[in-house]
């Protein structure tokens, strides 16, 4: 019996070597040229003019939105179905998160319900591309131009993800992205922030370096608190040659999600996450919803059923209502939000790397498809 992962990175590129490079120049903390040409080929890959690598996404969140000035007494809008590092971020700046229910479709925050959610308290609107699939922007925008709000994309999952032929991390005044081991594009840990505006670049880069001054010699009197975000040189070499790739490794995540849906395509009660016609989903997941009464199982069986046979998968993200830190934090949790929860009690993600081939995938449906009729 074959095991297949939920998830692993794919790394044949340039990654040896660069790494090596590192250990032979012996540049492996947070200073060396592989930082600052990943800043600069991540930057451009989004169409963005500026990038600021840091040690992980969660802190490139809260770097992006300490560099607009939120904070306390602030509230900052946020898809309820997302991972919690999207609230958490929020939280970190002494911000309250505000949320909003996912699209029963593609599963991002819906956006005809951001409008509602909007008080004399809200700052920003943070909109999730989950799983690669980019939000309404078109909505979003039109939100923040008419109240004067930041837009802040988290775009951990979507690297390269595209809406109306524009990358996302673009639309917004500042962008988040994620490097983690399971992502598109990896460094094994790390992040980065994305923006067009030069202050925020700035502001940014003066608080990830502990706050000390970003011209000038280099002295132990801080004006303001910063953080330790930097990203080593390291980590920044296997990013410089994952983003050489970043199409290709695209291309393949997009197939392998193009293939589930070929093999699944008529069995009832298999549902996936929905693409808008003028948006290109980089499908970092390959997430299914299992409606039991047409499938004949439950979302568990089916797990325990992959599981026996080899195959690794994940459930998805319990709703940020339902999370007892935020109450204790002090979030207002009331409220109805049917579609996260019914992804919640239904849903899970199916092995996902780029490096995937078609006969494990085909192995994987043959098993749901099998299993239907159990």
């Amino acid at each position: 019996m074959q095991y297949i992962p939920v998830c692993e990175p794919f790394l044949n590129g340039n990654e040896k070597k660069y790494v090596q490079d590192c250990l032979e120049s012996a540049w492996i903390s947070s200073s060396g040229k592989y930082v600052t040409a990943f800043e600069e080929k991540f930057s451009a890959y989004c169409d963005c003019k500026y990038g600021v690598s840091t040690c992980n996404g969660t802190v490139s969140l809260h770097l992006a939105l300490s560099a607009l000035g939120i904070g306390k007494g602030d509230e900052v809008i946020i898809p309820n179905f997302t991972m919690i590092a999207s609230a958490f971020a929020v939280c970190y700046t002494g911000a309250t998160p505000v949320f909003v229910d996912a699209d029963p479709k593609t599963w991002n925050i819906d956006a005809t319900r951001i409008e509602e959610k909007i008080t004399p308290r809200t700052k920003a609107i943070m909109p999730v591309h989950i799983f690669g699939n980019p939000c309404d922007m078109t909505e979003i925008v039109a939100l923040s131009k008419k109240y004067n709000l930041f837009i802040v994309e988290d775009a951990a999952e979507a690297h390269g993800a595209i809406y109306n032929e524009k990358k996302v991390g673009s639309f917004s005044h500042i962008a988040s992205f994620s490097f983690f081991a399971n992502k598109n594009i990896t460094t094994g840990e790390g992040g980065m922030v994305v923006t067009n505006n030069e202050c925020f670049y700035n502001k940014c880069n003066y608080l990830k370096n502990m706050a000390f001054p970003i011209n000038g010699p280099r002295i132990y009197q801080h004006e303001d608190i910063g953080y330790n975000y930097r990203m080593s040189n390291i980590h920044a070499a296997i990013g410089l040659a994952q983003v050489e790739k970043a199409d290709e490794y695209k291309e393949m995540r997009i197939k392998n999600n193009q293939l589930y849906k070929k093999f699944l395509n008529g069995i009832k009660g298999i549902i996936f996450q929905e693409n808008q016609q003028n948006a290109v989903n980089v499908c970092w997941m390959n997430a299914i919803v299992v409606d039991k009464k047409l499938y004949n199982h439950s979302k568990d069986e089916l797990i325990q059923h992959l599981k026996d046979n080899g195959v690794e998968t994940r459930l998805l993200f319990t709703g940020m209502n339902k999370q007892k830190s935020l109450e204790k934090y002090g979030c207002d949790m009331r409220g109805e939000y049917n579609t996260t929860d019914w992804l919640t009690q239904n849903g899970f993600y199916l092995p996902s790397a780029s490096s995937l081939k078609e006969d494990q995938i085909s192995y994987i449906c043959n098993l749901i498809k099998e299993f239907r009729n159990a």
